[in-house]
């Protein structure tokens, strides 16, 4: 018995000599691990504390599904300065109100951050999409995109395209089709009525999907967003098809009709690249046009003062269309789409992630930290323009807002994004409300029937779907 006394002895302190070990490495390690993290947390921007998991995500969808999105920013901002830390979707984030570290972020894409998107977005849109795609297949789409849509293309491919279109979808308004309809025909060369209708309809799904809970089983916004997503692709596959076999011999037949003469993508490729520029093209297009045509109902002054540029065309009663001259001698339309884009722009941040460590000023982002680019910050900030939460369209002739207005470079106005993910169908966009803005205040009257607000959550939208009734305009032309 002393025996096995003696042995079970050793073994005891055997065992908590080596636990004792185990636990002194064990705080060691912690105590490590805490001083790293302590030591990257001095060098993060200031913020402040958050609930556990939840983070700060209550308070800043609680601001976004509103009609000011900033209003979260603004208030860390006032706390913390214009560069701070929180907690988002369970990680660690840095939010920036600063134009200059915008633009910083948006310039250094593909070297020291990469976009990151939740997974029902990247599903739907497609993982070989020029949206999702990262290095060099991004610069290699996004060339291809931008070459597709630059100026000379819009002048001889799209402006009459875009017109015939709108001439036909206004004439049967219905649904706020516009936008979908001008996108289904100028990527896929469908013109069809009941293809149009029918695309429109799978795209309504695809894109409450792609703002949805990834759930897979019937019933749930994702799994009716996979399906047209898989109708979409296959009436995408079967276009390509058709254009493989009967070529284009005038670069008709849309970008995709362009796309498989100038571009050598495989068929799962073209699908995702056609689907990603509608997404991006409906959503950005569509709801411009619509906010813009909301700001103009409150806006009576301005309103008028468009319904002035665009009648002296001389246009409005003849069968001619809108030339590129007359587009280009539309300064006030302009003034209204930028003061519209600044308002209720639809990217109201760019979402990215360090991918290495990430010194700014005193400053240091770790690598996989969140950082939220919150453009809307500075579209909407006081300081950079007076009067910021007024539409006044007006302050876009004023000098002191030309540098500002440069929406190709500004750090100031970046509603079309920066950098290697710069909007390439950007110039497209406004030609496509200019001409909406033309056709639609010089043939129709309307009248708001119930008060409406800006949401931007799940996407940017007018909470009660913008209730108007539509008359014909008395003096403008006829049914084409």
């Amino acid at each position: 018995m002393l025996h096995n006394m003696g042995e079970n002895y050793y073994i005891f302190w055997t065992f908590a000599v080596a636990g004792l070990f185990f636990i002194i490495s064990l705080l060691k390690f912690l105590q490590n691990q805490s001083s790293k993290s302590s030591k990257n947390a001095s060098k993060l921007p200031p913020g402040g504390r958050s609930w556990p998991l939840i983070g700060d995500s209550i308070k800043w969808y609680s601001a976004v599904s509103g009609s000011h999105p900033p209003r979260f920013v603004e208030e860390q901002v006032k706390r913390y300065g214009r560069i701070f830390s929180c907690s988002l979707f369970g990680r660690q984030a840095v939010v920036s109100a600063d134009p200059t570290f915008n633009r910083f972020i948006m310039q250094n894409e593909g070297r020291l951050f990469q976009s990151c998107y939740p997974k029902s977005f990247k599903d739907l849109v497609g993982k070989k999409g020029v949206i999702n795609v990262q290095g060099e297949q991004q610069r290699k789409l996004h060339g291809i995109a931008a070459n597709m849509m630059r100026l000379e293309k819009l002048k001889f491919h799209f402006l009459n395209d875009i017109q015939m279109v709108l001439i036909q979808t206004l004439d049967n308004f219905h649904d706020n089709q516009v936008a979908i309809n001008l996108m289904v025909n100028q990527l896929l060369g469908v013109s069809s009525d009941s293809e149009v209708s029918e695309m429109a309809n799978l795209f309504s799904d695809f894109v409450d999907g792609c703002l949805s809970f990834p759930i897979n089983l019937p019933g749930f916004a994702y799994h009716t967003g996979m399906k047209a997503r898989a109708t979409i692709i296959t009436k995408i596959n079967k276009t390509t098809q058709i254009r493989r076999r009967q070529p284009s011999t005038e670069g008709g037949n849309g970008v995709l009709g362009r796309l498989l003469e100038e571009a050598n993508l495989p068929d799962d490729t073209v699908a995702d690249f056609i689907i990603n520029l509608l997404f991006a093209g409906n959503e950005t297009t569509a709801k411009t046009m619509l906010f813009a045509i909301y700001f103009l109902t409150h806006c009576p002054k301005a309103l008028k003062q468009l319904l002035d540029e665009q009648e002296r065309l001389g246009r409005a009663g003849n069968d001619h269309s809108i030339t590129w001259e007359d587009y280009k001698a539309m300064p006030f339309t302009q003034c209204v789409i930028d003061e519209t884009l600044r308002i209720g722009g639809i990217a109201i941040w760019l979402l990215r992630e360090a991918t290495e460590d990430v010194g700014y000023q005193d400053y240091v982002i770790p690598k996989g930290c969140f950082v939220v680019a919150f453009l809307s910050a500075v579209h909407l900030d006081e300081s950079f323009y007076k009067g910021a939460l007024d539409f006044n369209p007006w302050r876009w002739m004023d000098p002191e807002y030309q540098e500002k207005r440069n929406w190709r470079n500004s750090p100031f106005y970046a509603p079309f994004g920066g950098g290697a993910r710069f909007c390439p169908g950007a110039e497209l966009a406004r030609l496509q409300i200019a001409l909406f803005l033309h056709y639609f205040v010089t043939r129709y009257r309307w009248v708001q029937l119930k008060d409406d607000r800006m949401s931007f959550f799940p996407s940017a939208r007018l909470v009660n779907g913008f209730q108007i009734r539509i008359s014909r305009h008395p003096n403008g032309p006829s049914t084409q």
